[in-house]
């Protein structure tokens, strides 16, 4: 994900837990280390260890025998404009409701911004 912050990014913020939220077309929704407050959330490692304990979802073979070592693919972190974030896929819904609803669920507990996503590809790259 880091390579791609680059990228262009269209987002429309939405309720950790609107059942009516938008749903992007990359299917991304970005969970923001700062409270609706505009403080930074703490511990700092948070999405690191959001991620860590979500690790375990992942595509059947993916990564072969160092899959340990790795974050799932659908939920990652990342540094988005200076603010630890952690972007997490919506095929995460449809593979594991539960951990999905978890990591929704943290946002909401913890007062985290939350926004539907999609990464444009960059101009020009065709």
């Amino acid at each position: 994900m880091a390579d791609s912050v680059s990228n262009s990014v269209t987002a429309s913020t939405a309720s950790a837990t609107s059942p009516a939220a938008p749903v992007a077309p990359a299917g991304e929704i970005i969970i923001q280390g700062i409270t609706s407050s505009g403080q930074p959330f703490r511990p700092s490692d948070w999405a690191e260890r959001l991620c860590g304990a979500m690790s375990c979802f992942r595509p059947e073979g993916y990564a072969g025998r160092n899959a340990h070592l790795l974050y799932s693919p659908y939920v990652r972190p990342t540094v988005l404009a200076g603010i630890k974030s952690v972007v997490v896929s919506e095929a995460l819904r449809g593979i594991e409701p539960l951990a999905y609803h978890f990591v929704m669920d943290f946002a909401k507990d913890n007062d985290l911004q939350v926004v539907v996503a999609c990464l444009l590809p960059e101009p020009g790259a065709d």
